[in-house]
């Protein structure tokens, strides 16, 4: 027997899944934020227990993290220095010169995550065509390296202006910190983000510099306990780009591990629309901390190259720190289990984003919380098994959620039922608005798309989400509570690669692009061959276009062939076709050029057939029924309970209903039918 094992670490629960030839198993723990580890050893010895599989067995584990992205927000990184051009040192506190709180007088930016006294000038200066204008002064360098040993600096980050275009300087730099410097870690911008935009490239340069030597020494004690437990089968890591890569390429580039849960289950989702041949589809990740969105077309997850961490106003665009890496373009809004509910100035119910998270918890945790969360509103709406809840793990006490919940009935004048209804409704909401603002952003809609709902919160709201955005059908896949876990074992081993180069199409080079495309895929293959050794590789490649003028650029697929001398105008109707779906409309007799040029590879990974309908026929009997007030209606229905792991294919039943397993419950209201199709997934279907 072989196993592989998928560990993702979220801000409340840590899930643990493993999968063998024969079945899987799965497990949920509360994260130890002080040690997340902990839960991950904890988890593996547990699962592999349960399943009476030997350590040997493990031939692989991927995991993902929120350990990057919470020393970003958290500010625990290491102590870092800027090393930039000699009169740029503020450019990471100039940032974009515009207010993303236009009217508010009390706006505060995120602080930079190197003070001003450790953001130091070197001279030097290149051109923006890669000219050198002043050639780098190397005693300057040596002479701030002797400050930064002063100094204690843990790690150092090297950016200089217009490096994506001449990276002698930086890379001669890095050498002479690295002489002066031995065991600190070096960030260089060419290497990290060689990108045009000095901002973003600096901030993402400082931000991998920042949780390097944390994220390295987690890695490095990860696998050296694995090993410890008897696991010889490599560790990989999940990437915010939908990929997993290698320790050693995680280790140097740990800001590509931003957001990697999420991703996962972005990948789930994506298997998901492929088993039901849904075409559109909206991925809904709703777990203890966040819930996120993000689009589906045509088997296509959306992808973007720029991300924002440690929000000072959070989820309010333009309040964080720029990150460009490769990312799975989603939503993301304080709209978890544990989202806090308070009345605002005016005496309305408000969720979030602020959570309870693990520690202490919602109320109903018994573990100290007394402040009211989405997870105390589902179980004094009788939605939630306390003896049930994360396999049985963490048992709920409905009487704290009622008690939670009492203050803010109290000003509603309602019970404690009316108030947990009150919430609920508005987190939906805030879901439904964010989805409808997200698909529009994108030139698109909701309307006629299947909701795929995973992660421990979401099949308890995703019928109600599905009805707020006119949708009709919902999928619930298997092990939906760990669905970004199960996401990371079918994720490819991959890596992208960019290059910022102006080129004008009606200045076409293309000897040029040629070689620059086959240095890029050379770099991508030396990263993902390693780690899948014989195994065929698939290439994307994208430019970044816009009209001659215009400040920002649309993603526009490339072919992957070798360019021809006469290919402009194919990349003109490429260009013009994608800007026509994401604006409406394409602008004529404009220039056409592209900046940035990015290269993937990656394993393949063909998505599973759609799976035929099967004949329907009859649900075993309820194994009981319980009261539940549905929001929607306001009425206390008799819902029906039906374990999961008694619906076979095939077996359908209507609401109210629901339908309880180890991860989750899936909530079933009354006007809506649930059938198990032939891989054991829930399909949700609206008849009202």
């Amino acid at each position: 027997m072989s196993a592989r094992l998928a560990v993702d670490i979220g801000g409340t629960f840590t899930d643990v899944v493993l999968e063998t030839s024969d079945r899987a198993h799965s497990i949920k723990l509360l994260t130890t934020p002080d040690a997340p580890e902990r839960a991950v050893l904890d988890g593996v010895r547990t699962i592999l227990a349960e399943a009476k599989v030997a350590a040997s067995e493990v031939t692989l584990v991927v995991h993902g993290t929120t350990l990057a992205t919470n020393a970003l927000i958290e500010r625990k990184g290491a102590r870092t220095a800027l090393v930039t051009t000699e009169g740029f040192r503020d450019s990471v506190e100039i940032a974009w010169e515009h207010r993303f709180e236009q009217y508010d007088i009390y706006m505060e930016r995120p602080d930079p995550l190197v003070p001003r006294d450790l953001r130091f000038g070197v001279p030097e200066r290149v051109a923006a065509d890669g000219a050198v204008l002043l050639a780098l002064d190397e005693a300057a360098v040596r002479a701030v390296a002797i400050e930064l040993r002063q100094r204690k600096i843990e790690a150092v980050a090297v950016c200089f202006l217009h490096s994506f275009t001449h990276e002698a300087h930086e890379r001669r730099a890095g050498q002479i910190l690295a002489e002066e410097l031995p065991g600190i870690a070096i960030s260089l911008s060419c290497e990290v983000c060689p990108e045009i935009r000095e901002y973003e490239r600096t901030s993402t340069t400082i931000a991998n510099a920042y949780v390097l030597p944390r994220m390295a020494g987690y890695l490095g004690q990860l696998e050296r306990d694995l090993k410890k437990e008897g696991i010889a089968g490599p560790l990989l890591l999940m990437m915010s780009s939908g990929g997993i890569t290698t320790v050693d390429t995680a280790r140097r580039y740990p800001v590509r591990l931003v957001e990697s849960g999420p991703a996962g289950g972005a990948i789930l989702a994506l298997t998901v629309a492929a088993e039901n041949g849904i075409a559109k589809a909206v991925a809904f990740d709703m777990g203890g901390t966040t819930a996120k969105l993000t689009l589906l077309d045509d088997l296509e997850l959306q992808r973007s190259r720029q991300f924002e961490v440690a929000r000072a106003y959070r989820f309010v665009q333009g309040s964080g720190l720029p990150v460009r890496i490769p990312v799975i373009e989603l939503v993301e809004i304080g709209a978890g289990g544990g989202s806090i509910a308070r009345l605002d100035a005016l005496g309305r119910i408000q969720v979030g984003p602020d959570s309870a998270g693990g520690v202490p918890g919602p109320a109903c945790y018994g573990n100290g919380g007394t402040e009211p969360t989405v997870t105390d509103a589902d179980t004094a709406l009788g939605r939630l098994d306390p003896a049930r809840f994360a396999g049985g793990a963490l048992p709920l006490y409905p009487d704290k959620a009622r008690t939670a919940l009492q203050a803010l009935a109290s000003a509603l004048k309602t019970d404690p039922q009316g108030a947990a209804a009150g919430v609920t409704e508005i987190v939906d909401e805030t879901m439904a608005s964010a989805a409808r603002v997200h698909a529009v952003e994108n030139g698109k809609d909701t309307a006629d798309r299947t909701l795929i709902a995973f992660g421990g919160a979401a099949p308890l709201h995703a019928a109600r989400l599905a009805r707020k955005l006119g949708m009709k059908r919902v999928v619930v896949p298997v092990g939906a509570g760990v669905g970004s876990a199960f996401g990371f074992l079918r994720a490819p081993i991959a890596y992208e690669v960019v290059r910022t180069r102006h080129v004008r199409l009606d200045m076409f080079d293309a000897k040029m692009l040629n070689e620059l495309f086959a240095t890029m895929r050379a770099e991508a293959e030396a990263v993902v061959r390693p780690a899948a050794p014989g195994e065929e590789l698939v290439e994307t490649r994208h430019a970044f276009m816009r009209y001659r003028g215009q400040g920002h650029e649309i993603a526009v697929p490339l072919p992957n062939s070798a360019f021809a001398p006469d290919a402009a105008p194919d990349l003109r109707r490429r260009f013009e076709a994608t800007y026509e779906t994401v604006f409406g409309r394409a602008i004529p007799k404009l220039e056409v050029e592209a900046l940035t040029w990015t290269l993937s590879i990656a394993t393949a990974r063909p998505l599973p057939k759609p799976v035929k309908n099967l004949a329907k026929s009859a649900a075993p009997a309820p194994v009981g029924h319980r009261e539940v007030l549905d929001p929607a209606s306001g009425r206390r229905e008799n819902a029906a309970i039906h374990e999961r792991t008694a619906l076979r294919p095939g077996m359908s039943l209507d609401g109210p209903a629901l339908i309880v397993e180890d991860g989750t419950t899936t909530v079933v209201p009354q006007g809506f039918s649930a059938r198990i199709n032939a891989v054991g997934q829930i399909v949700l279907e609206d008849s009202a």
